[in-house]
């Protein structure tokens, strides 16, 4: 057994990625004991299937007291990152303030004209489960959303509450899209969203036409997330969106870049940038890594002994069409074009992801997708295991250790 305090990473990782590494597929899936490849493939069946188990699950329940005064979406994780996605499906004209919150409970203003959604991939979160004992004691409505059998179910079933069953995956990052549709199918039923029977297949399309592009038996000059993923090997990534959508993708980049490949990043909105973080392009590992280059290197090559920004852009030009957002749209692509000319100056390269579709839902998987595989292969490249993170598996074991005669 590897120690998981050797630096090793637990699975003989190294340092520098590997393109070979990604060039045989039987050898890729190999190292991919796990399956993460093939749970993030299966993203457009988690809709079809997801959606299915909602519809089948009586919402009804959660619109008979009319408009909530506001939305509490409680989870932690991927979980907790559904509230973004509910809050940017929903639009800046949604009348209910929907409210991520990812610690333990609920807010303390919470009571019987609210709406808590507890989510939990497990179904036995500690946030979520406290979520909907807080919401059950406090008079909300409540919807759960996790593992049949869970603990969570057992909980709303004691307060009455509906419960959406949702087959676990394991980790909870490649359930990603198995909870976004329950979210979204209870924010519908409070009439906060529209997400039609069309908007959910044409999401799964895309889904399983960007997992053909992605496959593993392609190549990196046909599949873009391995063009992506060695692109950034080696570099300290910023991901940035230019709309609420895209920062929701950039945050979920951000998240499986972490989780998946063991890489710092940085990840927000472009608006952020502009507020400051744009001096990243000055710093050491930008503006002041490329004088240390000499003018006449091919610039595809990459110095391994010089550490760099590399800068992903996700950028999102189409708003919901009754939203009437069209100068801050345009003030976003303007800032978007400033961004790559300044990183252009610089030397620091620029990657650029653009939503397609024509729903909210679908442009988000176009924006995320590829970077899910990306994070993958960027894994893979450097002979780590993406599933198996043994200082997560550490932390918990310290953090939350067995009572005293518990094995």
């Amino acid at each position: 057994m590897v120690n998981p305090m050797d630096g090793s990473a637990g699975v003989n990782g190294h340092r520098v990625a590997d393109e070979s590494l990604l060039d045989d597929e039987k050898t890729m899936l190999g190292n991919d004991p796990g399956g993460m490849l093939r749970a993030t493939a299966s993203a457009g069946a988690q809709v079809r299937e997801s959606a299915a188990l909602a519809g089948e699950v009586d919402l009804s329940m959660l619109a008979e007291e009319g408009r909530p005064r506001a939305v509490v979406v409680a989870g932690i994780g991927t979980a907790g990152l559904t509230g973004n996605i509910l809050a940017t499906v929903a639009g800046p004209r949604c009348p209910v303030p929907i409210i991520g919150h990812r610690s333990a409970g609920v807010p303390g203003w919470v009571g019987a004209a609210d709406v808590v959604i507890a989510v939990s991939a497990s179904g036995r979160s500690p946030e979520a489960l406290a979520a909907a004992e807080a919401a059950s004691r406090r008079g909300a409505r409540l919807v759960a959303i996790g593992n049949p059998g869970s603990e969570l179910e057992a909980m709303a079933e004691r307060a009455r509450a509906p419960f959406i069953g949702v087959p676990r995956r394991a980790p909870a990052r490649a359930t990603l899209w198995g909870l976004i549709l329950p979210v979204l199918f209870a924010g519908r039923a409070l009439g906060l969203v529209k997400v039609t029977e069309a908007d959910i297949a044409e999401t799964a399309t895309r889904l399983d036409a960007d997992a053909e592009r992605c496959r593993p038996a392609a190549d990196a000059f046909v599949n873009p997330a391995k063009a992506l993923a060695l692109g950034l090997a080696g570099s300290v990534p910023i991901v940035w969106g230019s709309s609420p959508l895209a920062t929701v993708a950039a945050r979920r980049f951000g998240d499986t870049l972490a989780a998946n490949a063991r890489y710092p990043v940085m990840a927000g909105a472009l608006g952020e940038a502009g507020r400051g973080r744009v001096g990243l392009l000055d710093g050491v590992f930008g503006g002041l890594a490329e004088g240390t280059r000499d003018i006449f290197a091919d610039p595809e090559e990459v110095d391994e002994n010089v550490t760099r920004l590399r800068l992903v852009l996700l950028r999102d030009g189409g708003l919901n069409p009754e939203d009437d957002a069209d100068e801050p749209v345009a003030v976003e692509e303007r800032r978007a074009d400033a961004i790559q000319t300044i990183a252009d100056r610089r030397g620091v390269r620029c990657d650029v992801l653009t939503a397609e579709g024509g729903s909210a839902l679908e442009r988000l998987a176009s924006l995320v997708a590829v970077p899910d595989f990306a994070s993958l292969y960027l894994a893979l490249a450097h002979g780590l295991d993406p599933m198996a993170v043994p200082a997560i598996s550490e932390m918990k074991e310290l953090a939350n250790p067995l009572p005293d005669g518990i094995a």
